[in-house]
């Protein structure tokens, strides 16, 4: 009985040193992982079902960059916005894909006095609707808002 409590004694004099130690203070170890995280990447780039299989980060990017090219030329080769600009053969879009996963598509063309720039904004705006639903980026897990810009060529229907 005597060697049980000595041994018991022991033992909570030993574990007791386990709680010697200082806790880490939070602070610090919110500075040092923000200090390892690479703010100008994000972790996983929007995608998109057609791109869900694609386990490679920048293989699934492509993807996704070619399936939103691919739709939005589709989108606009059936409106009248090469007919009404014909000189105009490839425009710039930016996308932007919100957290929530909403998208916003600005028309990116440089200035020139014979566009209508808020007809072209118009036009741009009706005709891009109805996207299949994206995924967002995600930075640590955590959604965030990207933006890009894509070349759309633009082709007259025939």
């Amino acid at each position: 009985m005597k060697k049980i409590a000595a041994l018991s004694f022991l033992i909570l004099l030993c574990s007791c040193r386990f709680f010697d130690g200082q806790v880490p203070n939070e602070e610090e170890l919110l500075q040092k992982r923000l200090k390892e995280i690479n703010w100008k990447e994000v972790s996983s780039y929007p995608t998109i079902a057609e791109c869900d299989a694609i386990t490679d980060k920048e293989m699934r990017k492509d993807c996704f960059f070619a399936q939103m090219t691919l739709l939005i030329q589709k989108k606009l080769d059936i409106d009248t916005l090469a007919l009404m600009y014909p000189e105009v053969d490839t425009i710039q879009v930016k996308v932007t894909v919100f957290s929530n996963a909403t998208l916003r598509f600005e028309p990116q063309l440089p200035p020139n006095p014979n566009y209508n720039m808020a007809q072209i904004d118009s036009l741009i705006k009706k005709r891009l609707v109805n996207f299949p639903p994206v995924v967002p980026a995600q930075k640590e897990g955590v959604p965030v808002t990207t933006q890009f810009v894509l070349p759309v060529i633009l082709s007259v229907q025939k």
